[in-house]
């Protein structure tokens, strides 16, 4: 096995350009996202129901309903309510041409303001990580802490893996499968594993017209596929110009290679009261270790004496 610090190929760094500077300050049409609101039975003592709520933002291909379990978990175990939501392009969101962190962070900052959410924290795995780490950069005043699962801010190339899951499931809607079995037979060509081929036929639906049986998946294959080469990139790359003061917890699989050691300064830079746990476990590390995360996630959440 690679050791952690090679594992991950890093872009060099790049000098902030005017281009980019207005790039990061575009304004993009921000979409009304939707969510899954997990309450807690009993809301801790001047934690009712939204004060203080966490927003829990998912992976590429994943959605809100991968996060149910830990988020009725967190909701029980601190007190707070969890919003888990779907990004644009996912889920049960509207699609958009545009994907990417700066478009994600800006729909993610106006479902707290819509929501009337008071310092939220949040919390996103992979690419909610991302689009997590990019608003609170952009607006810190919106949340109160931050979380970021096996991501870091540093622009790095996305494993080829997902541009075959993209053929595959481009494969799968030609063929007009209208069981799932026949879209999994379709996808061992693409992914030998069962657990991954699980994960992304759970984006399959059936949409609502009565005289098809036709399943399709509900990412739009098209725009994932167009912004898969852009996925891997951070919008920030000097932080000497933005840092989030707040607190932020990083959790990384000691198995995965999304954050190696050697970005680990640049971490500190960009977000200089983090703290840092390491999960037995690979990327997805809240499925693969769940008991690990959520006492990471609770012991950073919970007041200190």
């Amino acid at each position: 096995m690679a050791p952690r610090a090679t594992a991950l190929r890093l872009f060099a760094k790049r000098t902030l350009t005017p281009s980019l500077c207005q790039t990061m300050k575009m304004r993009y049409s921000t979409v009304p996202l939707a969510y899954d609101l997990h309450e807690p039975a009993k809301p801790s003592v001047g934690n009712p129901n939204k004060n203080s709520p966490i927003v829990f933002m998912h992976g590429l291909f994943g959605s809100k309903k991968n996060n149910r379990t830990i988020s009725k978990v967190l909701a029980r175990d601190l007190g707070r309510s969890v919003y888990a939501i779907d990004l644009r392009n996912h889920g049960d969101s509207p699609h958009d041409p545009h994907h990417n962190y700066t478009a994600m962070a800006a729909d993610v900052g106006d479902f707290i303001k819509q929501h009337d959410l008071k310092d939220p924290c949040l919390i996103g795995h992979s690419m909610g990580a991302k689009a997590a780490m990019t608003l609170s950069l952009t607006s810190p005043t919106l949340i109160s802490s931050l979380i970021s699962v096996d991501n870091a801010p540093v622009d790095a190339r996305l494993e080829s893996d997902f541009a075959r899951y993209i053929r595959g499931m481009k494969e799968i809607e030609s063929s007009e499968v209208t069981k799932q079995s026949q879209a999994d037979s379709i996808l061992q060509s693409y992914e030998p594993s069962v657990t991954i081929r699980q994960f992304l036929l759970g984006n399959l639906h059936r949409p609502r017209h009565p005289e098809s049986q036709v399943q399709k998946f509900k990412v739009p294959l098209s725009i994932i596929g167009k912004a898969l080469d852009h996925l891997g990139d951070f919008p920030f790359k000097d932080p000497r110009e933005v840092r989030f003061e707040k607190p932020a917890l990083f959790v990384r699989g000691t198995k995965s290679k999304y954050v190696p050691d050697e970005v680990i300064p640049l971490i500190g830079q960009f977000f200089p009261r983090f703290e840092l746990v390491d999960v037995e476990a690979g990327h997805w590390l809240i499925s693969e270790n769940p008991e690990a995360f959520r006492r990471a996630v609770v012991e950073f959440l919970s007041p200190k004496e």
